[in-house]
């Protein structure tokens, strides 16, 4: 494949971003319109666009190359997405009513009304710093690949790599933020959905099949095997593990995370916003069914062809870049850039609203539209490239999979707090919370989690934990709340 047609194929694609940015934010560029987009969203293309979000770059290659991994993962996965809808659903019944009964513009102006102003500002705190590392830790992979098949070529070097990619975003989110996002993520999404099928096609005919013989091939072979119930204690691939994962995880990296749930607030009214969450739910599941079915017919494809990869990340793209042909080596790479570049801008997107509404306040002022406060909001996302900048250097320079792999699994930890203070919110109006306390709290629960994830075969009798752990860390933040909590008194 010429890294010349695929360098031709990326100039281009960020072209049309740029040209769809400056449509939409021609008449209007203020920061109502970057960090809510005037609250005028079509719950449509608010639900289609989330999917290139919440599927990264990460999810495009990691999810076909499980499926065929040594540990036996088969569609396991399917389970870890069950609970994901199921915490979809909540997050559209219980959290989102509650979002635009308070009109927030940052989720976590909702913590400081209900636990005070350091709870406050450690759950904006513990965003920042969970966002930027996942999303650093998501492009990193990304420009990994782009660094070896196009980059390197050239004699570029890595960091100008990533330089140029941070760049090209911030040219088509500067200025309209939320609302050209809305759009290009849409646009993104169309990529990313016809790239998988797409890739099912290629691949079918590659091994002389129709889709129905394919679909036969995937239930046939050893690799479709989706429940697992064997072995509570040490499977991390059990049903209860995946699922009770995937459900709290989503409640807390999802309707406890600005990015996605900025989306959400841009809608008109809390109906629009909840269609678009129930069909965003629907559409997620079917798509994910259909990247573990590419993951099947992948690793059929390599059986037959001797095919070899030193990680399973590695299978789709050698197979999609180097043996399948022109047309299906631009299908992926246009599959990938979108899945990663929609994440990724969407994230620098709700990390300046965080900090310009949680740390700068810019909702409790007046003129928040002002040429200085929009003045400050560039520098502030301008701020927030750089500092994505500079983490994926240092992944880079790490040059350890397994350490950068923790980094980013540390970072993860740190939404269970996330869930133990919005809980604790909730359900818990009866007790004041000592609110300087709360941000040591929130820093002990996923070092205790961690803890636990290392150590619990000897401490538990042979229990692993996987996704499950949020749940852990989570009710430790809650019963810390509680413990440093005392009963509200109420003056008459």
């Amino acid at each position: 494949m010429s890294p010349a047609v695929l360098l031709s194929f990326i100039i281009g694609y960020f072209l049309v971003l740029i040209i769809i940015s400056f449509l939409t934010s021609r008449k209007s560029s203020d920061n109502d319109t970057f960090f809510v987009a005037n609250r005028n969203s079509k719950w449509y293309l608010v639900a289609f666009g989330m999917i290139g979000t919440a599927l990264s770059g990460v999810t495009f290659i990691s999810v076909p190359g499980k499926v065929g991994a040594p540990s036996g993962d088969e569609f396991a996965y399917f389970q870890f997405v069950l609970g994901n809808a199921a915490g979809f659903i909540i997050i559209a019944t219980v959290l989102l009513p509650l979002y635009y009964r308070l009109k927030l513009t940052s989720i976590y102006s909702y913590i400081e009304g209900a636990l005070g102003t350091w709870s406050y500002k450690t759950a904006a705190a513990i965003f920042l710093l969970s966002r930027t590392i996942g999303s650093a830790f998501r492009l990193y992979l990304v420009v990994i690949v782009l660094q070896k098949f196009i980059f390197d070529s050239y004699g570029v070097p890595f960091a100008v790599t990533v330089m140029i990619c941070l760049i090209l975003i911030w040219l088509y989110t500067y200025k309209g933020g939320l609302k050209t996002i809305i759009i290009t993520d849409s646009l993104q999404t169309l990529f990313l959905v016809s790239s998988v099928f797409l890739s099912i096609y290629f691949i079918c005919r590659s091994l002389d099949m129709n889709i129905f013989q394919a679909a036969d091939a995937i239930k046939n072979s050893s690799y479709s095997k989706i429940f697992f119930f064997n072995d509570l204690l040490a499977n991390k691939l059990h049903f209860g593990k995946q699922f009770l994962g995937g459900l709290f995880i989503t409640i807390a990296m999802v309707g406890l995370d600005q990015d996605l749930m900025q989306k959400n607030l841009s809608c008109k009214n809390i109906g629009e916003a909840q269609k678009n969450m129930f069909s965003f739910t629907g559409v997620f599941v079917v798509i994910n069914i259909f990247f573990l079915s590419v993951g099947a017919l992948l690793y059929i494809y390599a059986a037959k062809n001797g095919i070899t990869v030193a990680k399973t990340d590695y299978l789709y793209p050698t197979i999609a870049l180097n043996y399948l042909g022109l047309v299906p080596a631009i299908v992926f790479m246009l599959g990938l850039t979108a899945a990663t570049f929609a994440t990724t801008d969407s994230a620098l997107t709700a990390l300046t609203t965080s900090f310009c509404v949680d740390f700068l306040n810019f909702n409790k002022r007046a003129d928040v539209n002002s040429k200085k406060n929009i003045s400050a909001r560039h520098y502030v996302h301008i701020g927030f490239s750089f500092l994505m900048f500079l983490t994926i250097i240092v992944f880079n320079s790490i040059n350890n999979d397994a350490v950068v792999s923790a980094i980013f699994k540390v970072a993860s930890y740190t939404y269970g707090p996330l869930l133990g203070l919005y809980s604790f919110g909730l359900l818990v109006s009866s007790r004041q919370v000592k609110d300087k306390l709360v941000p040591f709290i929130c820093l002990v629960s996923p070092a205790v989690c961690f803890y636990l994830s290392t150590n619990s075969k000897t401490l538990l009798g042979g229990y692993t934990f996987d996704n499950e752990l949020i749940i852990v860390n989570g009710l430790i933040t809650f019963v810390g709340l509680w413990i440093t909590s005392s009963k509200k008194v109420h003056i008459s």
